[in-house]
């Protein structure tokens, strides 16, 4: 495709009069790209569903970047994400689209590639964009196994890449204000034990018979299989609820606990995890076809601190105001968190320092209106994104680097192995692997189904 030349982004911002949120003249240009008016990028999609439009809308909004191309298994995601983007990006062009990332990645050679797939895609298109010389953004949880991420980790480093995961609390503007003023200033005291939470009853219900349909005319369900092992499709599955199956992912805690998880660590600079015990299994809901449990609690220490994970998918929240969120309790005050606010509760009384999200529905009116959206997570998404792209340009390491994904996706992936194995495991980062447990170690990488190798078996 043409470079985006000087010359060609001033054409194709004059054609921007005809949507009612695009930008109508070159200083409303600047205003909205800012910093990034000259971020002139070339980026590509793997993964057109739900979150890879979010994300790759998300970074249009901020920088006048290029989207040469999108990939899907499934025809129809590629239509409707090649349709919205072709409205969306400065040049107004629709992007070419691919089946496999491989033709993708050879034919366009991509500056930048956002990857969203299902958890059990994140590494072979991942590794094979930090080979074609691109940098990336990677969904969380970084893979699906432990083996993976320390592959993507290992690749990013040795190739200079800059690598962010969407682990966007770290980019959430009143948890950065919470940390800066309640956690950086010391409200807490001595912070002594952690809670991170999800009691949303997202486990699908459906059962077996229920769920029982053909595969859609357009979906290649072989391909989108990949290296999991192989299904009957089931309408579950795809698209979205793909988590509710081992095979594709680590149940919730692979999904919600990552990103909880990870803003414990953030707020509180922990680094790996040092032990991890885990128990739960299906104890409600057995009718339904989803595999993954209804119910887990997993202890994760980080040297002398503990953070304990509970989610139950039934029932209701022990603090319904926080049902998926954090909690650090310190010696003079507890904080409480999620997505929406914060509140500082100082021990012994006085007053509470609160704060909340602000959505950006006035500077970014498409938000209001863009399908599936999650109007309180899209400005942490831009910001995350403003991150990424300042860190591309000085090639250092952003908030939500590949090293931190890796240490908080490892973490989750060892705790449904402690729940497997019924027993504690303990962990060392030097060398990558679990202390003294050959059996564990064997369970790091999960084996890909034939015709697939696992990146860290080459």
């Amino acid at each position: 495709m043409e470079p985006l030349t000087r010359r060609r982004f001033a054409r194709s911002a004059a054609a921007f009069t005809a949507a009612p949120f695009f930008l109508k003249t070159s200083r409303a240009l600047g205003a909205r790209y800012g910093e990034f008016g000259d971020f002139k990028k070339r980026v590509a999609l793997i993964g057109s569903g739900w979150y890879g439009k979010v994300d790759l809308l998300r970074l249009i909004q901020v920088a006048p970047v290029e989207v040469v191309g999108l990939c899907d298994a499934d025809a129809n995601m590629l239509e409707g994400a090649a349709e919205i983007v072709a409205s969306r990006q400065l040049n107004k062009r629709r992007p070419p689209t691919y089946k496999h990332y491989a033709d993708l990645l050879a034919e366009q050679r991509p500056d930048l590639v956002l990857i969203a797939t299902p958890d059990h895609w994140h590494a072979l298109p991942a590794v094979a964009a930090l080979d074609a010389g691109a940098d990336l953004y990677l969904q969380k949880p970084v893979g699906v196994d432990v083996a993976e991420c320390q592959v993507i980790l290992d690749r990013a480093r040795k190739l200079e890449r800059v690598v962010q995961i969407g682990t966007q609390r770290r980019s959430t503007h009143h948890l950065r204000e919470a940390k800066e003023r309640v956690v950086d200033a010391g409200l807490l005291g001595e912070v002594a034990h952690a809670e991170v939470c999800c009691y949303y009853h997202m486990r699908s219900r459906q059962t077996p018979e229920q769920a029982k349909a053909p595969v859609p005319e357009g979906l290649d369900w072989e391909l989108w299989t990949g290296p999991a092992p192989m299904r009957e499709f089931n309408s579950v599955a795809h698209p979205r609820g793909w988590r509710a199956f081992n095979e594709y992912g680590n149940g919730i805690v692979g999904d919600m606990c990552v990103h909880m998880l990870d803003a414990v660590r953030w707020m509180l600079g922990l680094g790996h995890i040092d032990r991890v015990s885990s128990s739960g299994g299906i104890f409600v809901d057995h009718a339904s076809i989803a595999n993954i449990p209804d119910t887990q609690t997993a202890t994760f220490t980080f040297g002398g601190l503990d953070v304990v994970w509970n989610h139950r998918t039934w029932g209701r929240a022990p603090d319904p105001e926080y049902p998926w969120a954090f909690f650090l309790y310190g010696t003079e005050g507890t904080l409480k968190a999620d997505v929406h606010k914060y509140e500082f509760i100082p021990r012994g009384g006085g007053e509470r320092i609160k704060g909340e999200v602000k959505m950006e529905l006035a500077e970014y009116p498409e938000d209001d209106t863009e399908e599936g959206i999650e109007k309180h997570v899209a400005p942490a998404v831009r910001e995350h994104m403003r991150d990424l792209l300042r860190n591309i340009d000085s090639r250092g390491r952003p908030v939500a680097d590949i090293e931190e994904g890796y240490r908080s996706t490892a973490a989750c992936v060892l705790a449904n192995l402690s729940m497997q194995l019924g027993r504690t495991l303990d962990w060392r980062e030097d060398p990558d692997q679990l202390v003294d447990d050959h059996e564990a170690n064997l369970l790091l990488a999960r084996p890909y189904r034939e015709g697939y190798t696992h990146p860290g078996m080459v």
